[in-house]
């Protein structure tokens, strides 16, 4: 007779279960205007912390496009020091 309680899956059940029940509270304790307020100062302090970072990053580019500029310019530098050496080399072999 009650063989479909054999057939059921309790765990799965009591997962359910549990989560109305937990979604039931957390609704009400979202609701309360004490929570509004530590969620909405939550939500402030970490937009806060997004606009640190975000011009911290700002920055730290910044700082490695400048890096990356000068190590061209010296790299340029370079080559053109060796091409003039090879040139002024050429020149005092052909007056030989």
């Amino acid at each position: 007779m009650f063989h479909f309680l054999t057939e059921i899956g309790w765990k799965k059940f009591g997962i359910f279960a549990g989560g109305v029940l937990f979604g039931t509270a957390g609704l009400k304790v979202l609701s309360s205007k004490d929570a509004k307020k530590v969620y909405t100062q939550c939500t402030a302090a970490v937009l806060r912390a997004k606009d640190c970072i975000m011009e911290k990053k700002d920055l730290i580019t910044e700082n490695c496009m400048d890096i990356y500029e000068g190590a061209k310019e010296i790299n340029t530098e370079r080559d053109r020091e060796e091409l003039n050496k090879e040139v002024a080399e050429e020149a005092a072999g052909a007056e030989c």
